[in-house]
């Protein structure tokens, strides 16, 4: 009975006692995770590790691997993204773009982001995030720059892996994404986006963020990208997979296809594919078939296996109950707070001439202008990151809720909307709702409107109404100003139905998603007639909005005529980007850029709100006065712009991506380089990315890459740049004094610069901070900059010895302060091995004397099958500074070891943590690490076979 209970607990998922150890061990919470992954994958028959290997049926999430209930291995269920929960789930938080994210430069703010993003998926029920996105934002045109972290690859990794750690802070594991060399929708995932990159660009651009995420954000998961590099696809890239993340980078995660991103069974499976999604078309049946006929080993299986059972076990899948639904309502006032305060501290103010902004007491009337002030505002990008929000704020809502006594605030579209909506109608409205979807018997409750534009989020729209299956009737009259046709539109999700003077004029009575329509009909002027709509909500996300147009006056005239009689004018305007296509131009639409020249025009107090995912190109920026980069904010949108403009909070943004004049300006300008030709995309601008491109052309931005406005000014003074400590550390000091009105928030940014000869550019960033502070007060800032900074890959990571400059200040060409260190270095070299000893346990004939002798021929073995456990320990007779072992096993395709972990000592008696963890793959195994000061080095076994353990040479280099 007592097993019984055992085994009905761990169906449970109920936390393991260790009582129960003897039935199953790898319940027992007090083993490793790969020890309890081991026990586990030793009961495990063949067709059970497949089905973790792949996708399942529908479970209500994006991606799916059902339980093993003989077992105890619980569901996998992975969900979009790197936004909030998406794939059309209601109750949750539409949070701010990545992209506004990067904008704070700010490690906290994002992590408390993932916190949000993590707690509301594991609400949900998922327990794999699909997030975060860390690709680089290699030009503009990328239809994903707005869910990724910009352009350069330090800021990306910082920021990537606190975000990562707020996610699995809260249950869920994340999923990196998408490796890698994915920067570009079109031509995705077929052999014509074969992206041909240099190894150095790889190195130095395309994977640190990755790097960052593993190493710093200890990801559990990662995704492999569309794209095909230097030939293979990326999920079947044996260099990229086996080489560099799971060997290079030791990552002891498991690796994940982007959704139809499989290509093959025998080359995924070999070449590093751990998991195929959403379904089994290579990894199923074709799998099962590939072990039994030996074309892809038994032990492969089981590491892709034991990866994916350790980072569940890591994580404490295995041991805590999830009871989160996909119904389940997660949003929260503390999420949406958080949701506003990363669009406050994400928004960056790139003009402000006068200063116009904050809005000055003199300011009594505010014409807000464009289609995306109102029903059309752009609060975030399209494809697998977008999400249902359970509310929105537009800018015309947000600033009318915001302004003082006094102050007017009046909306004119000014550009027709892209869903065919015109503007708002307002009224006078009797509301009544029904918690019916019919709008019969007598309503549950009644209110008065002013106008009819609601973003409900699937929530309920009023106390005692429900939050799905209700409709609602609005009833007023309206009085015709002239004579003619007069145009309205209604937007609903679900169904909405217009009647004028008793005649139905729109019908979009459906259960639909968001849809738009239109409908006309004559009237005389200072006829007064009844208009009445209907809406009903059907479950899922709920919105709807009454505009209307009357004859005879143009969208575009009226916004200029309203603009010209405000005292302040606020345009704002849209550039969507979705994933699956790429823009063909960095340019606003005609009649945007039209619309803000016209309105500039005729109010010099002009300040432009632009809603983009990436840069924009700004014919009219010498024209306006102010100008705010709002990126995708979020559900908050109006609430954050509100604060931001009337001075509440102080901008603090701070740009990750440079927006140049043109789009001939940007570093992928031939069609060669974007999107390609002839079946290659070539990234012949190296290692010449972003800001770098435009240091290193000596062209002039539009706006740099970090740069940012205050409503205050900062001075920098004393900088101190010290040695390199023993890690190759170097310390950056300076002072930061706030010189003007208000208090504000400044982010300090660190530049080095290589020695000429080493080819890099002229700067990169290599670190950053934030700091707050009043006016009149100083804060002395210390950031140290790592070893990476000061060296180039050329083969390996190779020091940039002689002097390197350090670079201090407010943007890539707002230096401040400059300095300088000198390093020592060069490249890596293989160590002397002279008086060399080593001791293995197990002990055979194969002597670890053999290790060192020069001859391939001979070399030390275990005499025993591999088994986790089994260790060689090297003296190398003397301290030595060490950063890599080579493992040789002369050619052997078997012999090489399973899974490892390295150790160092200066005593041979305290080795400490493993400084790199890792699984071989090939005959030499190659194993990178900090560079360290020791005189022993472990290595222990973590995989197992029933092939020896076998090493020819062992070679370890400075």
């Amino acid at each position: 009975m007592r097993a019984a209970l055992a085994a009905v607990a761990a169906l449970l998922l109920l936390p393991a006692a260790p009582a129960h150890a003897d039935v199953r061990p790898w319940a027992d919470a007090a083993l490793a995770p790969v020890d309890r992954a081991n026990a586990l994958l030793a009961q495990m028959t063949l067709d059970e590790k497949i089905a973790e290997l792949h996708g399942g049926g529908n479970c209500g999430y994006v991606g799916c691997v059902p339980a093993n209930t003989r077992l105890g291995i619980p569901p996998i269920h992975l969900q979009d993204g790197p936004v909030g929960v998406g794939d059309g789930l209601t109750g949750v938080t539409q949070l701010p773009a990545p992209v506004a994210g990067a904008a704070t430069f700010d490690v906290d703010a994002m992590r408390q982001y993932g916190a949000v993003l993590g707690s509301e998926q594991w609400g949900k029920g998922t327990n794999v995030v699909l997030a975060p996105t860390v690709n680089i934002v290699r030009d503009p045109r990328w239809g994903r720059a707005f869910e990724s972290f910009g352009e350069d690859p330090y800021l990306a990794g910082q920021v990537g892996a606190a975000d990562i750690t707020g996610i699995q802070g809260q249950g869920p594991l994340a999923q990196v994404k998408h490796y890698a060399v994915y920067n570009q929708e079109t031509s995705r995932n077929s052999p014509a986006d074969n992206a041909i990159v240099s190894a150095r660009a790889e190195r130095e651009i395309y994977l640190p963020a990755f790097e960052t995420a593993i190493t710093s954000g200890q990801a559990a998961s990662a995704m492999c990208s569309y794209s095909a590099i230097n030939g293979p696809f990326a999920c079947e890239n044996g260099p990229l997979l086996n080489g560099i993340l799971k060997g290079d980078l030791a990552f002891p995660g498991f690796v994940t296809a982007d959704w139809g991103a499989t290509h093959s069974t025998v080359a995924s499976a070999n070449n590093g594919l751990d998991m195929e999604m959403p379904g089994a078309d290579f990894f199923g049946a074709a799998l099962k078939t590939a072990v039994q006929n030996g074309s892809v080993a038994q032990s492969t299986v089981d590491d892709k296996v034991r990866r994916i059972l350790t980072q569940m076990f890591r994580l404490g899948l295995f041991d805590r109950a999830q009871t989160g639904t996909t119904g389940a309502v997660v949003t929260t006032a503390a999420h949406q707070a958080t949701a506003q305060q990363i669009a406050e501290q994400g928004s960056v103010l790139l003009k402000n001439a006068g200063p116009v902004l904050p809005v000055a007491p003199a300011v009594h009337s505010i014409a807000v202008v464009g289609p995306g002030a109102g029903p059309d505002a752009m609060p975030q990008g399209g494809g697998s990151a977008a999400v249902n929000a359970s509310r929105l704020v537009t800018p015309v809502q947000g600033l009318t809720a915001r302004a003082p006594a006094g102050v007017t605030v009046r909306y004119a579209q000014g550009a027709p909307s892209a869903s065919g909506a015109l503007p708002a109608f307002t009224g006078a409205f009797t509301t009544q709702f029904f918690n019916n979807t019919t709008l019969t018997g007598a309503p549950v409750a009644t209110r008065t409107d002013s106008s009819i534009d609601f973003m409900f989020g699937g929530a309920s729209p009023q106390p005692g109404v429900t939050a799905t299956n209700w409709s609602a009737k609005w009833t007023g009259t309206l009085r015709a100003p002239t004579t003619g046709t007069y145009q309205f539109s209604l937007t609903s999700d679900d169904g909405s139905r217009l009647f004028v003077n008793n005649t139905q004029v729109i019908n979009n009575f459906f259960n639909q998603g968001s849809t738009t329509r239109t409908g006309s009909i004559a009237l005389t002027a200072g006829q007064t007639v009844p208009i009445e709509i209907d809406y009903f909500q059907a479950g899922g996300a709920s919105n709807v909005t009454f505009g209307w147009q009357p004859p005879g006056q143009t969208l575009h005239d009226q916004a200029v005529s309203t603009a010209a009689t405000s005292d302040l004018a606020v345009v704002v305007v849209n550039n969507f980007e979705s994933e699956g296509s790429d823009l063909a131009n960095i340019s606003l639409s005609a009649a945007q850029n039209q619309l803000v020249a016209d309105v500039a025009a005729a109010n010099p107090n002009t300040v432009v709100v632009v809603n983009s995912g990436s840069a924009v190109a700004m014919p009219w920026a010498a024209a306006v006065r102010g100008i705010v980069e709002a990126w995708y904010p979020g559900q908050e949108y109006g609430t954050a712009l509100a604060r931001l403009l009337f001075g509440d909070v102080n901008f603090s943004g701070r740009l990750p991506v440079t927006f140049p004049q043109s789009l001939a300006d940007v570093p992928a300008a031939t069609a060669a380089q974007f999107p390609g030709t002839a079946g290659t995309v070539q990234y012949s601008e190296g290692i010449d990315v972003g800001y770098r491109w435009y240091d290193a052309t000596a062209r002039t931005p539009l706006f740099p890459f970090g740069f940012g406005l205050s409503y205050t000014s900062f001075g920098y003074a004393n900088l101190t740049v010290s040695a390199p400590d023993a890690s190759g550390i170097v310390t950056v000091g300076f002072d930061v004094t706030n010189t003007g009105p208000r208090t504000g928030t400044e982010t300090p940014q660190v530049y080095v610069g290589q020695p000429a000869s080493t080819g890099e550019p002229p700067k990169n960033l290599r670190g950053f901070t934030k700091v707050t502070l009043a006016p009149g007060l100083s804060q002395h800032v210390t950031i140290p900059l790592d070893a990476r900074s000061f060296q180039f890959w050329n083969n390996g990571w190779t020091t940039a010895a002689g002097v390197n400059q350090v670079f201090v200040g407010a943007s890539s060409r707002d230096v401040r302060l400059t300095g300088s260190v000198t390093i020592g270095g060069g490249t890596s070299q293989p160590l002397p091995r002279t008086g060399w000893t080593a001791t293995s346990t197990p002990s055979s004939g194969d002597v670890p004397a053999n290790l060192f002798d020069g001859n391939a021929a001979t070399r030390w073995s275990t005499g025993t099958p591999m088994a986790n456990g089994q260790t060689l320990t090297v003296d190398m007779a003397a301290p030595r500074s060490i950063s890599r072992i080579v493992m040789d096993s002369a050619g052997s395709a078997s012999d090489f070891a399973r899974g490892y972990q390295v150790f160092t000592s200066t005593d041979g008696v305290n080795f400490g943590t493993p400084v790199a963890t890792g699984t071989g793959t090939a005959a030499v195994v190659t194993v990178s690490f900090p560079a360290r000061t020791a005189r022993y080095v472990r290595i222990v076994q973590t995989g197992s076979s029933t092939f020896w353990w076998s090493i020819a040479e062992l070679t370890a280099f400075s």
